[in-house]
């Protein structure tokens, strides 16, 4: 654990990640990237720790065997990160139909784009009117 000077909070740093200290453990380990709820449960009950005790009053010895369980068990952060980018990428190298949708930056999954879509299109362009030249 260290204290965050700004803060005043104490945090745990697993995976490269500050804990929230002021949660409970079991939802404190979402913040990485990769485990999700059933994933942090999972842990904690494989190491037998209590999941409602706050990040913050974890003791030391742990955090250790929560960060060694992870770095041994698991593929966090950087790593399935790097992993879903490469994925994607054989994807559009191979010139699927999902890989072309990527490419494109269109829904991936068969979504309706003629309405909505806007989170992978973006802003809707405006419209341009047409100029007639003077002559």
């Amino acid at each position: 654990m260290r204290r965050d000077l700004l803060s005043g909070n104490f945090m745990a740093r697993i995976a490269g990640i500050d804990l929230p200290g002021n949660k409970r453990i079991e939802f404190a380990l979402t913040y990485i990237f990769g485990i999700g709820l059933k994933t942090s449960q999972k842990i904690l009950n494989d190491l037998s720790l209590d999941p409602s005790v706050k990040a913050k009053d974890m003791l030391d010895a742990d955090i250790n065997r929560i960060r060694e369980y992870i770095e041994k068990d698991l593929r966090v952060e950087g790593d399935l990160r790097r992993q879903v980018s490469m994925n994607i990428k054989r994807l559009m190298d191979l010139g699927t139909y999902r890989g072309l949708r990527h490419r494109k930056g269109l829904p991936v999954r068969g979504q309706r784009t003629h309405t909505n879509a806007r989170t992978r299109k973006g802003p809707r362009r405006a419209a341009v009117a047409m100029v007639k030249k003077a002559v």
